[in-house]
Parts: structure tokens; sequence; C-alpha cells
């Protein structure tokens, strides 16, 4: 596999990810993007910083 059909194949994964939980739980789901809502943009980019720091680290563990 190159890395063209490596890169479809983690964005397909993603997607499958993104959708399980409003899937399984559409009333949780909404009620984490409710409180998700209330937090300030400051602590959005902190989980979003530390979201790619951990994705950065296992990726270089592969």
């Amino acid at each position: 596999m190159d890395w063209s059909a490596s890169l479809w194949a983690a964005l397909g994964l993603v997607l499958v990810l993104e959708g399980l939980l409003p899937f399984i739980s559409p009333a949780g789901w909404r009620r984490l993007f409710t409180q998700m809502l209330q937090l300030r943009d400051g602590q959005i980019r902190f989980v979003a910083l530390l979201s790619i720091v951990a994705c950065l680290c296992l990726l270089a563990l592969l």
C-alpha cells in the first residue's frame, strides 16, 4: 500500500470514529456540544493542542 492509499484509509477511519458517537448516542452528542459551547476559546485551544500532541506522539511511535 502506498502513502496515498494509507492517507485515504486513515481519513476513512477518522470519519468512522467521528460518526460513532452521534450514531450511538445522539442525545449525548448534543449534550457534549452544548457543554463545549460554554468553554472559553483558550480552553478549546488547549484541548486541541493536547489532541495534536497526543496524535503526533502516537504517529512517532508507529
